[in-house]
């Protein structure tokens, strides 16, 4: 059964300068005693009968540094992901990815199989070809194609009774079952037509691979490093390499995709963090407050305590 997460919460800076405590946790993965190797399946009903009093109760914002993979069974889940509320339908599937803002809400008659798995479960062959998939920006709901939706669900319910066949065989073997039937899923599930190969488009494996470290690198430093020439360095590579990559995959420049990922950062933490302005700016390393005003009311038109402001009343 799915042990309550260890919450753990971002330091984040008042109007005094001093570190506060942020209101979004950041949940790791700690799955119950005896659950092995960062995987853990479940199903929807009973992960909410075992939790009732979390964490949905009342809804609250928060992030997992791990991936929340559900395949609705029957009736119809909400949940918000990013600030957005998202209606998965029987036979869709709703992905959560490390670092979404996400919001549950009550699971009403929705039913299904709840997968919860750390990136490093997957192996480096299998993460490579998921690339497209466990992407940041890729789709939250996935339509699966009609040829696929059975075999999909069936290999999800093995993969359920595999979990719960703990003890029947060595642990070594257990485990490589699992894996196996994860990366299974997850590779056929590759396939809907939601997802965007990157393949085709990229130019070649060099500059998808290029990206790809491109995209790991700007999730750990967006936050201190703002130009392109910052993760050429760090890459080994050209500006203008970088930027060939970038363009071939997103059709979007280098400053483009780091400016998008500053903006959701900054909308994540104005809207359920509690954070002010101040805090904000500071925490992506803009060091002016004024200069993230103008950064952040370019993008979305609004000032940030206006932004606030709205969210607030559609959260009422």
């Amino acid at each position: 059964m799915v042990g309550k997460r260890h919450l753990k919460r971002p330091p984040r800076v008042g109007r005094s300068g001093q570190a506060e405590q942020a209101t979004v946790p950041l949940y790791g993965f700690q799955p119950p005693v005896g659950t092995p190797y960062g995987l853990e399946v479940n199903t929807v009903e009973d992960f909410f009968a075992e939790h009732d009093d979390w964490p949905w109760n009342p809804p609250r914002p928060g992030r997992a540094t791990f991936h929340y993979l559900i395949l609705v069974t029957e009736g119809e889940l909400l949940h918000d992901v990013d600030h957005v509320t998202r209606t998965v339908a029987c036979g869709q599937w709703l992905w959560v990815r490390p670092g979404h803002a996400q919001c549950w809400h009550p699971p009403g008659a929705a039913r299904g199989l709840f997968i919860l798995f750390e990136p490093d479960v997957l192996t480096s062959d299998a993460a490579r070809l998921l690339a497209p998939l466990t992407a940041h920006e890729a789709p939250a709901v996935l339509s699966p194609h009609p040829d696929d939706a059975a075999w999909l669900r069936q290999t999800a319910l093995q993969l359920l009774d595999e979990h719960r066949a703990l003890g029947r065989r060595r642990l070594d073997v257990h485990h490589a079952l699992r894996r196996s039937l994860l990366e299974s899923l997850l590779l056929r599930l590759a396939s809907s037509p939601d997802v965007t190969p990157d393949g085709a488009s990229a130019g070649g494996t060099g500059r998808r691979d290029t990206y790809a470290r491109f995209v790991d690198a700007l999730e750990l430093h967006f936050r201190e490093l703002h130009r392109a020439a910052d993760y050429a360095g760090l890459l080994g590579c050209s500006v203008r390499t970088l930027s060939r990559a970038a363009r071939d995959v997103t059709g979007k420049g280098v400053r483009e995709v780091i400016d998008e990922r500053r903006l959701l950062e900054a909308r994540r933490l104005l809207r359920g963090g509690g954070w002010h302005a101040r805090a904000v700016a500071v925490h992506l390393g803009f060091t002016d407050p004024a200069n993230f005003g103008r950064f952040f009311r370019g993008h979305t038109g609004l000032t940030p305590a206006a932004f606030t402001a709205r969210e607030t009343r559609i959260g009422m």
